[in-house]
């Protein structure tokens, strides 16, 4: 089979009929990464036509950059090595995360979802990346709404206005223990500083987080300070770390250093986790639009404790990986 064989008549026609062919080795690896690129005509519309075992979308939520891998076929084999090369922006594919598409886990889910970080570590939850993979789902099952299952549980999508989705994250988790931290602390005050930052809320939405409010969030070193603090000895996983910047009623600046994966242009958990914990603070209300460096996310945190988001997915390109 060619590789124009892989993709359909009708997927081939929303493809540029250009393409080219990247080559790296990977020094000391015994497997070689070879990707071919189909670009979409249109750069906003997701391809969604199902995938071989060996085919790849590069989906974006907001610059946070994700290769979507099917592997409900059951013949991918992913390890940290391979998803480290097929991360790395030079050599590789290059993305935050890898999402791979898995059979369901329950009854309810259209699919479950592996998340690997660039790091080659894997993830509880990410919800740009799930987003990207609700978009790709709905589109192949024709429906409107889609369960997926995840490590952090079962997490539900729906369709929204401007061709948005929005995304049920489940509830969000303060306890010390939940987040979950070292040692027993109050988690709407951690006894955590370092230059600038301190005093953050520790929020847990599927994966940990550290949230620090400050003045100006544009002026704060996030790519030096975010290593050091994801690695303190008070946060037994590590943590994402963020800088939130309150600007009105309804309206959060906010920067996040990704765990291992490093400053990514937007962070769905995290945004989430700074609305919540700007609220825990009284300075601010139950919803507010969040401002990150790739665009904005509308979170709202629901009586029920649920936090939703909602924001765009789009679609990079489409390739396979020999």
């Amino acid at each position: 089979m060619t590789h124009r064989q892989c993709f359909s008549q009708e997927l081939r026609s929303q493809l540029v009929p250009e393409f080219y062919t990247a080559k790296a080795r990977r020094r000391n690896a015994r497997w070689r990464l070879c990707i071919i690129i189909y670009r979409p005509r249109d750069p906003l519309g997701p391809i969604t036509r199902p995938m071989s075992e060996i085919s790849f979308i590069k989906m974006h939520g907001l610059g946070n950059d994700f290769v979507v891998i099917d592997a409900r076929g059951g013949d991918v084999a992913l390890d940290p090595d391979r998803v480290r090369a097929i991360a790395e922006r030079r050599l590789g594919v290059g993305c935050d995360q890898l999402l791979e598409i898995c059979p369901p886990h329950s009854d309810e889910a259209a699919a479950f979802m592996r998340i690997w970080n660039a790091d080659g570590g894997e993830v509880e939850a990410c919800g740009n990346g799930v987003r990207c993979v609700a978009a790709f789902l709905m589109t192949e099952g024709g429906t409107e709404e889609v369960a997926i299952d995840t490590l952090a549980g079962l997490i539900r999508a729906e369709r929204a206005d401007r061709g948005r989705i929005a995304v049920d994250m489940g509830e969000a988790r303060f306890d010390w223990e939940q987040i979950p931290l070292a040692r027993e602390m109050d988690t709407l005050k951690l006894d955590l500083s370092l230059g600038p930052l301190s005093a953050p809320v520790a929020v847990n939405m599927g994966n940990p987080h550290a949230v620090f409010f400050v003045d100006d969030a544009e002026k704060v070193d996030i790519a030096s300070l975010g290593p050091k603090l994801e690695t303190n000895a008070l946060f037994p996983e590590r943590a994402n770390i963020g800088v939130a910047e309150v600007r009105g009623d309804d309206e959060i600046r906010f920067r996040v250093w990704e765990r291992g994966v490093g400053v990514t242009q937007a962070c769905g958990t995290g945004a989430c986790a700074a609305m919540v914990a700007a609220s825990r603070r009284g300075l601010i209300g139950r919803a507010a639009a969040v401002i990150l460096d790739g665009g904005t996310l509308d979170i709202e945190w629901l009586e029920d404790n649920h936090v939703c988001m909602t924001g765009s997915v789009a679609t990079s390109f489409m390739g396979l990986l020999l």
